[in-house]
């Protein structure tokens, strides 16, 4: 009741603003992501003719600047005033430019073929706009939620259903890609239909906002906003978290499509009974079924265990960290066993993918955690600043997927022209590490700091400010 009663006072949340801010970042514009994520690695060497090493460099690039952006975007979000609103007014163009980048990003454009160096700088370029445009949308979106309710029970709860909304759409596109690429017509067709929802919610999201607690912006802050951030001590080990965390997430999808094709599809095939189109479906068949136990694992982790957990444990860091010891404890079965039985390595994949995907929204509520602390400690609000730091430290930790997996990969001797039978020992030993052992390490990096939760102290005095801006909110 108390709650209740402290979320009318905040002025309370529309049903319409709740699912427009679940369907924004994580509707179509997640849909994008995920086939990105699970996809376009396979798809730019096969269709554009990049190899592994080449994407890996351009994905490093990209992933560096995209990373280094980020706090440039929280800066300029939190030092604006435009009369659209500090954050809102984002939500207006930030889709659009997303629905053109797609366009261009799965193009195979004419000028480009035959020259190795003009197909890299073309894919370089879309991908690195599509990273700008992600930040771009992400940071007001992060950031809109504390400006509109100071009541932590409903900040869990609109984290929870984008997080369910984001475990969907991630498993509609990580598993039926390739059947939607068919109805479709083309990656690039698909795309552009998935950049429309994104266009739809983002303006949703705009019409149905408002900034009901957003403090007067510093006039002479600029960059020092940053300095307002890094300079607690506090703040840093939950930012190697939300690396970590990104870390954890994606090499749960990404290497997954290497693992069933690379690992399982081969022990599926028999060449003496097997013609080229048989061949074919079985390595399909065998990648759509192993993504489906993955995909639906991490939509039950977040539209069913993860409430769940967060219910029982009403706290962001105790959720992370009872989910994680779980997932460390899978990963380490997978890793020693998982190849011994298909059924019984979709079925423990399962498994570990609901106890462990939570993670990539669970730290969505360490990002409010850290909002309040900074704004206690500073009396300045910063949210897109603080929205951009976990920006980018997620996005250090996609450079460490993108880059580090193919890197490794490529180190053992991965060559995708071989296709799924040509690779060599050292390949598929490097395949089931990148898919288990690696992220299970990652898992026991984000447990050592969850147990030294270092904001959780603080909790009291937190309380005590929001209560204090409640009142004069609503005096």
């Amino acid at each position: 009741m108390a709650n209740e009663a402290a979320t009318k006072k905040d002025g309370g949340l529309s049903k319409a603003f709740v699912w427009f801010h679940a369907t924004s970042v994580n509707g179509g514009a997640m849909a994008i992501a995920a086939t990105i994520a699970t996809y376009f690695s396979l798809y730019v060497q096969e269709t554009i003719g990049i190899t592994a090493a080449q994407l890996a460099v351009i994905l490093l690039i990209c992933n560096i600047w995209d990373a280094i952006n980020d706090p440039m975007m929280g800066v300029i979000c939190d030092s604006l005033n435009p009369r659209w609103g500090r954050y809102r007014t984002w939500f207006i163009f930030t889709p659009v430019v997303l629905l053109v980048d797609m366009w261009f990003l799965f193009s195979n454009p004419g000028f480009i073929q035959g020259s190795a160096m003009a197909k890299c700088v073309y894919v370089c370029i879309c991908y690195m706009v599509y990273g700008m445009v992600v930040t771009a949308y992400t940071m007001p979106q992060m950031a809109i939620l504390p400006a509109m309710t100071l009541d932590d029970d409903v900040r869990n709860d609109v984290v929870t259903k984008g997080a369910g909304i984001c475990a969907l759409m991630f498993t509609i596109a990580s598993t039926f890609s390739t059947q939607l690429v068919e109805i479709f017509g083309s990656y690039r067709t698909l795309m552009c239909f998935y950049a429309v929802l994104a266009v739809i919610s983002f303006w949703g999201l705009y019409k149905t906002s408002e900034e009901r607690y957003v403090m007067p912006k510093d006039e002479n802050a600029g960059l020092k906003q940053l300095i307002y951030v890094f300079r607690h001590k506090e703040v840093w080990p939950v930012m190697l978290c939300w690396v970590l965390a990104s870390v954890s997430y994606g090499f749960m999808f990404t290497s997954s499509v290497y693992y069933a094709q690379y690992i399982w599809a081969p022990k599926k095939v028999d060449f003496a009974t097997m013609d080229e189109a048989a061949i074919g479906a079985t390595i399909g068949g065998t990648i759509s079924t192993y993504m489906l136990f993955v995909s639906m694992g991490a939509l039950i982790s977040m539209m069913v265990l993860m409430p769940i957990f967060i219910k029982t444990f009403k706290t962001g860091w105790k959720t992370m960290l009872v989910s994680q010891i779980g997932t460390v404890a899978c990963y380490l079965i997978l890793w020693l066993f998982g190849r011994s039985n298909w059924w019984f390595c979709c079925i423990l994949s399962f498994i570990a993918t609901v106890i462990g995907a939570m993670v990539n929204a669970v730290v969505n509520i360490l990002v409010n955690d850290t909002i309040d602390f900074v704004m206690l400690k500073e009396g300045k609000q910063l949210n897109a600043v603080v929205s951009s730091v976990k920006g980018f430290a997620q996005k250090c930790g996609n450079t460490l997927v993108n880059s580090g997996m193919l890197a490794i990969l490529a180190v053992f001797g991965f060559d995708a022209t071989l296709g799924p039978f040509g690779q060599n020992p050292a390949t598929i030993e490097a395949v089931n590490a990148v898919r288990f052992l690696v992220p299970g390490l990652v898992s026991v990096g984000i447990i050592i700091i969850m147990v030294f939760y270092p904001i959780r102290k603080f909790f009291p005095e937190i309380e005590e400010m929001k209560a204090k801006m409640r009142a004069e909110h609503n005096a």
